[in-house]
């Protein structure tokens, strides 16, 4: 008997151990699940609104002046005198004396061609007089008819007053060169170059300095092709009539560590097109730069570059759409009444590094009350949820037709609740579970 326990007892354990495990696995209990809520992203938006936008175009170049000169003497002679204001910056009127060369060679010359003129004047006044003796003296041999010209010695008297016309014309040369020893401003202008000083000798045409006009300066401007049509640009034709009047410009440095401005307005268009950059260029004017200005500014000086805004036409019944709200490609991205995103490809009118201008009466843009999404998403599908905040109202994403009327408190995103987990069975010998 005890053998058969032996022999039985080890194969009712497995046999009970086997039974265990095969209910434990029939009987498993359910692992609970629970549904995860979409993603979804906040995002801030706004309701595009119709309204003008006045059209500023943005450009930049140098300041440079409308007359750049080189003085150049037209005698030789050496400097005996220097103009203060003949000095790098110094101011000068029209017709002020700047230079002043040694006139000593030239009144001696001015002495010699009036001498040339006296002696020639006596030269004629004798052939003057031979010729009449010549015609009374034909009378007097009782001749008839004309005497020849060589009988009344015309040729003669012709050569006398040749020469007194050349005397009189050395005497002007003679007093144009003896006017040319003192070199005059020929405009209201400043000393941009001093090239000579007292006790040099200069030849005819050795530079002197060089000087330029201060009535007003000039600003090459490119224009951007697509803004251009928006302003008034004095363009001239061959008709000669008058160009428009230009459209007024802003010009804008920092002078003096300060930030400063100038007033201007474009006076004309450059006839060829720039090569280099395929854009018309347009010269903006500046007058009186060099007056002295109240805010304490400094003048407006040669070779200062700047910055202009161009004054352009109003633009009405345009959306105003900020950069960040633009992805490559001019694409921007529309909320849908859904909450859900919508991408669209606009076609501006004006864009610069702040801003974007298109129109409000396109087919496939966007609409008025259309709501535009100001937050960069990286990447944006098509038709994906989002909880906006629009104009500082929040949307929730309760689903179609759930309005756009909630608020800040009222926007938090709904989630699934999780279903019950199916309470397993008790084991053999264990007490029922509760659910």
């Amino acid at each position: 008997m005890k053998r058969f326990f032996r022999a039985t007892l080890p194969l009712a354990i497995l046999g009970a151990c086997v039974y265990a495990a095969w209910w434990f696995i029939s009987n498993r209990p359910e692992t609970p699940t629970m549904e995860a809520p979409p993603a979804v992203v906040r995002v801030e938006g706004t309701k595009l609104q119709r309204q003008t936008y006045p059209v500023r175009v943005r450009s930049q170049g140098t300041a440079q002046p409308r007359t750049r000169s080189t003085l150049l003497p037209e005698v030789a002679a050496k400097v005996l005198e220097v103009s203060p204001s003949f000095r790098p910056g110094g101011f000068f009127d029209t017709g002020e004396v700047l230079l002043k060369l040694d006139p000593v060679d030239y009144e001696t010359a001015l002495v010699v061609a009036k001498a040339n003129l006296a002696e020639a004047e006596v030269v004629l006044a004798e052939e003057s007089a031979k010729a009449g003796q010549a015609r009374e003296n034909w009378r007097a041999l009782g001749k008839t008819g004309e005497p020849g010209a060589l009988v009344l010695r015309l040729p003669q008297v012709a050569k006398a007053e040749a020469d007194v016309a050349a005397a009189k014309a050395g005497i002007a040369q003679a007093e144009r060169d003896l006017e040319r020893t003192v070199i005059r401003a020929p405009y209201d202008g400043q000393v941009l170059e001093q090239l000579v000083d007292v006790g040099q000798y200069v030849n005819e045409g050795t530079s002197l300095g060089q000087i330029f006009a201060v009535d007003y300066v000039e600003i090459r401007l490119p224009l951007p092709e697509r803004e251009m049509q928006f302003l008034a640009l004095p363009e001239r034709y061959r008709d000669g009539e008058p160009p428009i009047e230009g459209a007024p410009v802003t010009l804008h440095s920092v002078a003096g560590g300060k930030a400063a401005s100038w007033d201007g307005f474009l006076v004309r268009v450059e006839g060829a097109i720039d090569e280099s950059t395929r854009q018309i260029t347009a010269v903006a004017q500046v007058n009186d730069p060099y007056a002295k200005r109240g805010d304490g500014h400094p003048p407006l000086r040669i070779g200062q570059f700047l910055e202009a805004e161009i004054e352009g036409q109003v633009l009405t019944d345009v959306f105003v759409i900020p950069r960040r709200a633009v992805r490559a490609g001019n694409e921007i991205l529309l909320i849908t009444t859904e909450n859900k995103l919508r991408r669209v490809t606009v076609d501006p009118l004006v864009a610069d590094a702040e801003k974007l201008v298109i129109a409000a009466e396109t087919v496939t843009g966007p609409k008025e009350g259309d709501v535009l999404c100001l937050t960069p998403i990286p990447f944006a599908a098509e038709g994906a949820t989002v909880l906006p905040l629009i104009d500082g109202v929040m949307e929730t994403t309760e689903g179609p037709g759930s309005g756009r009327n909630r608020g800040p408190g009222d926007g938090q995103a709904k989630e699934v609740a999780p279903s019950k987990a199916k309470t397993p069975p008790a084991a053999p010998g264990e007490p029922p579970r509760s659910s």
